[in-house]
């Protein structure tokens, strides 16, 4: 073989490892039932149906809905629907900008990190409305109205 075809050749094994080596850190980790906190694994509701706590979604860079209403004293479910990262913290996107800040009353969500898992936030014990977002996708952020 002529020394640019095995130099192809190398290439393409080296492309073909790494691929290899992407697909297998993107996959999601565990069993069906991983969880953080919880044990319960995925949940297929969105609100609070079904008797669990309240549960949002979140998608690739994005909480499935922005808005979320959960009853005084329960705690919020949310659920990554891949295994996106995202690094959760108390405070909101304005116009583009991370503004980090806990309401009072608030519980406190300090750069918690979501992995192909589910995390529950709280519980709520004031009423008012409350925000999360997520630091390193930006116009993801949640607001929880706690009645």
């Amino acid at each position: 073989m002529s020394k640019k075809r095995c130099t192809a050749v190398l290439l393409m094994l080296v492309a073909l490892a790494l691929g290899s080596i992407l697909l297998v850190a993107c996959a999601r980790p565990g069993t069906p039932g991983a969880s953080t906190g919880t044990g319960q694994g995925n949940q297929p509701s969105s609100g609070s149906s079904g008797g669990g706590p309240p549960t949002v979604h979140m998608g690739p860079s994005n909480f499935v809905q922005s808005t979320v209403g959960v009853p005084k004293g329960s705690k919020l479910m949310l659920v990554d629907d891949g295994s996106y990262v995202h690094i959760l913290a108390n405070g909101m996107y304005v116009n583009g900008t991370p503004k980090p800040a806990k309401e009072p009353g608030a519980p406190t969500v300090d750069m918690v990190q979501v992995n192909g898992n589910n995390v529950e936030i709280g519980p709520f014990t004031t009423a008012g409305t409350f925000h999360i977002y997520c630091t390193i996708h930006p116009g993801m952020d949640l607001a929880i109205t706690v009645k």
